[in-house]
């Protein structure tokens, strides 16, 4: 159906956008902004793989979730505990009443450390778990909605209450979490600093190589038969159901896919950061994350990165002028998303740029043709017409 070879694919419309984001993330940025700049750049990028997942999860199989702050936590506090152990040697903490545990748990009288700390003094069952942690719960909760047939509004409502009850709980056990300020001074990664310019560098490119993993992921899982699943589930699901498929499977698939994508931004944000506290797994910051997949475009997974960064720098630069006017706009920002371009950028993308590049790159008709000959549906597929890769997805055809 589609030509897999991969310079070709480059140079294909779609290959272009994916060239494109990369010379802007790889290129242009790092050339205009100075290591502050990069740094928050990169912050705004580990937003970015939630949206992905959010892409994967709400646009194409339908399935809106209010908790995703949850998987980017856990993901976030994964290594936020290897780091924090790695801080707390008993040279580093010698002042403490108990050497060797983090300082939070001194302050709070305990006089060990917690036996589910335990495993994350080792760097590889930590890349395990901040995987491992989110796709875990993932599936149990997806296990226990899907089979029982829980969707739509009923589905985001329990989400966004679990994100409120895993807040309250981090909140609430403040001598193993680290409470309402989190995970902090987190200082070095298997002995190298992570606070200097050179490291916050590394660390964008890190994020920005991993983007474009998660990029390429999930758009095999989309341009797979799967992927086809996915959207005819969401837009007949009993239809889907009916003809055999195991519905339930695949909604579980898809969530656990979001829930590891968002546990890697939350790793990466993390590292990037050098924090990680129970403000960016609530509600607010889960509902944020949603506004940040429908700026960009519900159906489009390159959309989504545009969306978590435009989004990330409006607040940025809003909240430092106004900083009580930044809710409100967020706010309107999403009414009007919802109300005006549903579809996002990626939409008026396609509505309003696309035609324009298809006047300019697009072969003209030839003057001197003798008779205009009927149109080949192959030729038509191969131009391109029918896809379009921005929604990635296929457009009706035209009669």
């Amino acid at each position: 159906m589609k030509n897999t070879s991969p310079l070709k694919w480059f140079a294909s419309r779609e290959g272009l956008y994916y060239l494109a984001l990369a010379l802007l993330l790889v290129v242009i940025l790092p050339l205009a902004l100075d290591p502050f700049r990069l740094n928050m750049v990169g912050k705004y990028l580990t937003y970015a793989f939630v949206a992905i997942g959010l892409v994967m999860c709400w646009g194409k199989a339908g399935i809106l979730s209010l908790g995703q702050g949850v998987f980017f936590g856990l993901g976030g506090y994964c290594m936020a505990m290897f780091l924090k152990l790695e801080a707390s040697t008993p040279e580093a903490t010698a002042i403490q009443s108990t050497p060797g545990i983090p300082d939070f748990m001194d302050w709070n009288q305990l006089t060990e450390l917690p036996w589910f700390w335990e495993p994350f003094h080792s760097f590889s069952f930590t890349l395990l778990a901040i995987v491992g942690v989110p796709v875990l719960l993932a599936f149990i909760i997806g296990f226990a909605m899907f089979t029982r047939r829980v969707g739509g509004v009923y589905f985001a409502i329990i989400t966004q209450a679990i994100a409120a009850i895993l807040t309250i709980l981090i909140i609430g056990q403040q001598g193993y979490t680290g409470g309402v300020n989190g995970i902090t001074d987190l200082q070095t990664l298997m002995g190298w600093d992570i606070r200097t310019d050179e490291a916050k560098t590394i660390l964008y490119f890190v994020c920005v190589g991993l983007l474009f993993v998660c990029l390429f992921v999930a758009r095999f899982v989309q341009n797979r038969k799967l992927g086809r699943i996915l959207v005819a589930m969401n837009a007949q699901e009993n239809r889907v159901r009916f003809s055999g498929y195991d519905v339930a499977a695949f909604k579980i698939f898809v969530f656990c896919l979001a829930a590891a994508f968002a546990g890697i931004g939350g790793a990466l944000f993390t590292l990037i950061v050098g924090f990680m506290s129970p403000s960016f797994i609530g509600i607010v910051a889960s509902i944020e994350m949603v506004i940040f997949c429908a700026l960009g475009g519900r159906l489009s997974i390159l959309g989504a990165v545009y969306g978590a960064l435009l989004v990330n720098a409006a607040k940025s630069g809003f909240s430092e002028s106004f900083p009580e006017l930044w809710p409100f706009a967020m706010g309107a920002l999403f009414i009007g998303v919802v109300l005006a371009f549903p579809n996002g950028l990626a939409g008026l993308y396609q509505t309003y740029v696309m035609p324009l590049e298809d006047r300019l790159f697009k072969r003209k008709p030839k003057a001197a043709a003798s008779a205009p000959a009927k149109p080949a549906p192959a030729a038509r597929q191969d131009e391109g017409r029918d896809y379009d890769p921005m929604l990635d997805q296929y457009s009706p055809e035209k009669s």
